[in-house]
C-alpha cells in the first residue's frame, strides 16, 4: 500500500524542504489542553511525512495506567518527573511531531531538552475556544476553573517557543498551514 503522506510531501516542495530542515529535530507542539495538539500534531504530521506522536498517550503506555490514575495514585510530582523521562526518550527519535501535555513546559529541564532537540510551536487559544474544546469533551465545570488557573501560570513559558500560532475556530488544517508557513519562514527563510 503506497504511503499518501509521503507521496503529498513529495509533492509539495516546501513541505519537502520544511521536513529536510528539520534535520533530527522534532516539532514540539505546546499549549493549552483544548488547544488542538493532538489534532494539529497528526495533520502536521502527514503533511511533512513524518511520525506523530502523543506524549501523553506514551505516558500512559509506560506507566501501564492513565494520566488521571496516576495522578491519583502518585500525585503530580511523580507524574511531572515520568513526563519529563518520556519526553527526553521521545525527542532523540525525531524528526517527529511530538505533542506535549498542557503542563510539560512547566519543567525546566523538559524546557531545556525541548530547546535543544526540538523547534517548539505554542498553539496560544484564547480562553473562550479552549473552554469550548474542552467542554465538548469533558463537560465539567472545574475543569473550566482549572484553565482559568493555569493559563496565566503557563503562558510565560509558553510564549518562550520557537513559534507562536493562534488556534481558534478554524479547520485543522488551516491551523496546520499556518505552522507550516511559520517553520518554512523560520527554517528554511522561504514562505511556503
Amino acid at each position: 500500500m503506497p504511503d499518501i503522506a509521503a507521496q503529498n510531501a513529495a509533492e509539495n516542495p516546501a513541505e519537502l524542504r520544511l521536513a529536510k530542515a528539520l534535520g533530527g529535530r522534532s516539532i514540539v507542539l505546546i499549549g493549552m489542553m483544548g488547544a488542538g495538539k493532538s489534532s494539529v500534531g497528526r495533520r502536521l504530521a502527514a503533511r511533512l511525512a513524518i511520525p506523530f506522536v502523543d506524549a501523553d498517550s506514551e505516558i500512559e503506555a509506560a506507566a501501564g495506567m492513565t494520566i488521571a490514575d496516576i495522578f491519583a495514585r502518585h500525585g503530580e510530582p511523580y507524574f511531572r518527573a515520568g513526563e519529563a523521562r518520556v519526553i527526553a526518550r521521545l525527542l532523540d527519535h525525531g524528526p517527529q511531531v511530538l505533542a506535549t501535555g498542557g503542563g510539560a513546559v512547566m519543567d525546566p529541564q523538559t524546557r531545556a531538552l525541548i530547546a535543544e532537540k526540538g523547534i517548539s510551536v505554542w498553539l496560544k487559544a484564547d480562553v473562550d475556544v479552549l473552554l469550548r474544546r474542552t467542554k465538548r469533551r469533558a463537560g465539567e465545570r472545574p475543569l473550566a476553573d482549572q484553565i482559568k488557573t493555569l493559563l496565566p501560570q503557563r503562558e510565560p513559558f509558553y510564549a518562550q517557543a520557537d513559534l507562536i500560532v493562534q488556534s481558534r475556530d478554524e479547520p485543522h488544517d488551516t491551523i496546520v498551514d499556518d505552522v507550516i508557513a511559520g517553520l518554512s519562514h523560520k527554517l528554511t527563510g522561504a514562505l511556503s
